[in-house]
């Protein structure tokens, strides 16, 4: 990571790390067997973060899952592998790809992959009986996730209803649940994208060099500057060109943008959240383009 100063968290931040540590000693108090959904991407990486502070100084009670499309930034993957490495957590991988070679799942004509993780996850959740998997989805990202509890109750299909989600009152979290449901916890759900990048820089935080202004080949299409790799490339008539570039979110290539951008540290990063007009998911992945239900759609069937 780039940063300009390391600051002590200001009482804002403090009071929201405080708040997600405390929920994620709830989880570990309240749950048997958790995973924390893991995608390399600055909000996983958050909830490592604290949930290594929360735990430390014994080891992180939980272990990452990461549900891999096929389609990710190499330089995101070198990262996941590196933080694994380095801190000693354990790492499930649940690829796409094995559903498609057996024939669980279709490739679709748009080579977009991140539709496909459902399945994946909602299977391996069963698989591995896990009744509580952590995410790092956040209320401001997106109109469906603004309607999330902290504990979210899934049926036995993975399935969300925002009808069954319980009150939360005075920082009460309710983790029952029927055999075969499970919950999903989101212990930065009261935070902002703004808020993320000061934690990150509070706490000298690494994260995938791709956060950060660099050059890259890519091109335009629907909008949206998309980087070539094994999901596919230019169309006719779409020109493959250098520009600079930093990525607000991390996704699959092939449905995940870049912005063009001269930011290359945590305080011109803010800077530039500060002045925009989109959110990072509703200017970058064109999978939330799809309707305007789509991310809520996609929740129902068991996505986070």
């Amino acid at each position: 990571m780039t940063t300009t100063t390391i600051s002590p968290l200001s009482p804002h931040l403090k009071e929201l790390e405080d708040e997600s540590i405390h929920i994620l000693r709830e989880v570990a108090g309240q749950f048997d067997r958790t995973a924390l959904l893991f995608s390399g991407g600055k909000d996983s990486v958050t909830v490592f973060e604290l949930a290594r502070r929360a735990f430390a100084p014994a080891a992180v009670p939980f272990e990452l899952l990461h549900v891999d499309t096929g389609h990710n930034f190499p330089e995101v993957l070198r990262f996941r592998d590196e933080l694994v490495e380095r801190t000693g957590v354990r790492l499930r991988v649940a690829r796409v790809q094995d559903w498609i070679d057996r024939g669980d799942l279709v490739e679709r004509p748009d080579g977009t992959r991140n539709p496909l993780q459902t399945v994946p996850l909602v299977e391996t959740i069963e698989e591995q009986g896990y009744d509580a998997v952590l995410g790092g989805a956040r209320r401001d990202e997106e109109r469906a996730r603004a309607k999330e509890r902290v504990f979210s109750v899934r049926d036995s299909f993975g399935g969300w209803d925002p009808r069954r989600q319980r009150p939360e009152l005075w920082d009460l979290y309710n983790g029952g649940h029927l055999p075969g449901e499970n919950i999903r916890v989101f212990p930065i759900s009261n935070w902002t994208e703004s808020d993320v990048w000061e934690y990150l820089g509070a706490r000298d935080i690494d994260l995938p060099e791709i956060y950060f202004a660099h050059d890259r080949e890519v091109f335009e299409r629907d909008g949206m500057w998309l980087t070539p790799g094994g999901w596919g490339g230019p169309r006719e008539g779409e020109e493959l060109v250098t520009r600079r570039v930093r990525y607000r979110t991390v996704g699959d290539m092939s449905c995940t943008g870049a912005v063009l951008s001269e930011a290359a540290t945590v305080d011109e990063i803010l800077a530039e959240i500060a002045t925009s007009t989109l959110t990072e998911r509703g200017a970058t992945r064109a999978d939330d383009r799809l309707s305007e239900s789509a991310m809520e759609d996609r929740k129902k069937e068991g996505y986070f």
